[in-house]
């Protein structure tokens, strides 16, 4: 194979550049062509296959026009993570399985020179004085770098890689990510304009299940989208602003945060704000954003359960005003409608683990109203089986009234009715 021919693929390389005045100035076609002519002429070469032949063209092309010994790995449509810790040590996340691979860098500085050609094809900078990075790929690939003196055993590189098309609601439901029941239930809300908010751990496919979502927006809609690095693929709207934060140039000025871009999306009548996940300060902006007519608007954030999630949002918020407690959750409580949690569970999957309603607030508290569970029924052959139970009902229904979905509302109430407290949502 020759992914073991690592030696013979450096000296080819080496070759290639010193004998082909191409790298540089040629087309991809013209260099595509001198390489061939390299490979097939090559006395050294001619133990390999054809098709060894033909690896060893598109790795040499890679080499100089892609992204080196990381391209095959970008194009594998069953790897979804690549971690690079150093130049000699890569990672990559299988079918949920990560494992070390037998691929390196022929040296640091080649690594260096790939990560320069990522951050500067999206005007972002990166170098010892500012040593973290988030950027993206050209497939939409989103990739953080963490270099020297920080990251201890090189530059170290981490690409989350995305389907080139994006998931549908009905491709999580084959999965096993939620049931009918819900996923129904979250297509009515996005069309009511309920405001939700998804949380849960690193991978647990939070980008993943917004892009679901954001395909039950009505099309006729204006949609501004807001991301430290853009990752979203909204498809179906076609009235679609996608907003990219700005780090600070080398002399600290230019910096474009979260919070400026939320602050600039109010004056561009958007009719929903999708923010692709809160961090920081910025959580206030948009729950403010949620509360002063933007209904319908999305986003996402990292927490264990629900309500660390609230607890997180809270601390975001503290962290850039001061505000009492009070004041912040009952900013919470009036600006989400919906929270949704994905876990990774332990056989890997991801699943929607909880969907709950927040209905107001109680002693000082957010309160909550579950709507599904997760709920496992018993480990099969290492796959945990299991769904999403209902355990109780929507109450805050006015949105869904106000959006003309009454005779759904309705239908809604008799499939629920043993569960369903008529008095508290007063249906004409």
């Amino acid at each position: 194979m020759i992914l073991d021919r690592e030696e013979q693929f450096q000296i080819m390389r080496r070759e290639v550049r010193a004998g082909l005045d191409l790298t540089s100035s040629a087309g991809d076609e013209e260099l595509w062509q001198g390489i061939e002519r390299k490979v097939l002429s090559d006395p050294k070469l001619d133990d390999l296959t054809s098709g060894e032949r033909h690896t060893l063209v598109q790795r040499l092309f890679d080499s100089f026009r892609g992204l080196d010994i990381l391209q095959p790995l970008v194009d594998h449509p069953e790897i979804t993570e690549i971690m690079i810790n150093s130049h000699r040590e890569i990672f990559v996340e299988q079918e949920g399985e990560v494992k070390q691979i037998t691929l390196e860098f022929e040296s640091r500085e080649r690594l260096e020179d790939i990560i320069q050609m990522i951050v500067s094809g999206v005007n972002r900078i990166v170098n010892e004085s500012s040593p973290i990075v988030d950027a993206r790929l050209k497939d939409g690939s989103r990739v953080n770098i963490v270099l020297p003196p920080i990251a201890l055993k090189g530059p170290t590189m981490t690409i989350r890689k995305f389907p080139s098309e994006p998931m549908k609601m009905s491709d999580l439901i084959g999965k096993g990510a939620l049931h009918e029941e819900a996923a129904e239930l979250l297509q009515q809300l996005v069309r009511s304009k309920y405001n939700i908010f998804i949380g849960g751990g690193t991978g647990s496919g939070k980008t993943t299940f917004l892009n679901a979502l954001s395909q039950f927006i009505p099309a006729d809609e204006r949609i501004i989208t807001i991301e430290d690095s853009a990752e979203l693929q909204i498809v179906t709207v076609p009235n679609l602003v996608s907003l990219e934060t700005r780090n600070a140039n080398t002399e600290g000025k230019g910096q474009i945060s979260i919070r400026d871009l939320i602050k600039s999306s109010l004056r561009m009548r958007p009719n929903r704000i999708v923010i692709g996940e809160v961090r920081g300060a910025e959580a206030l902006d948009m729950l403010q954003a949620m509360n002063t007519g933007h209904d319908g608007s999305l986003s996402t954030g990292h927490a264990n359960t629900i309500s660390d999630m609230i607890s997180r949002l809270e601390t975001m918020v503290l962290s850039g005003a001061d505000l009492p407690i009070a004041v912040v959750r009952q900013q919470i409580s009036s600006a989400i409608d919906i929270f949704v949690h994905l876990s990774r569970l332990r056989d890997r999957s991801r699943r929607v683990t909880e969907i709950s309603e927040v209905i107001g607030m109680h002693d000082g508290e957010v309160l909550l109203n579950p709507l599904f569970r997760f709920q496992e029924i018993e480990e099969k052959e290492g796959k945990i089986i299991g769904g999403l139970v209902r355990v109780g009902t929507l109450r805050q229904v006015d949105k869904i009234q106000m959006a003309g979905l009454g005779e759904w509302l309705n239908e809604y109430i008799e499939r629920n009715s043993d569960e369903l407290d008529k008095s508290d949502n007063n249906v004409n």
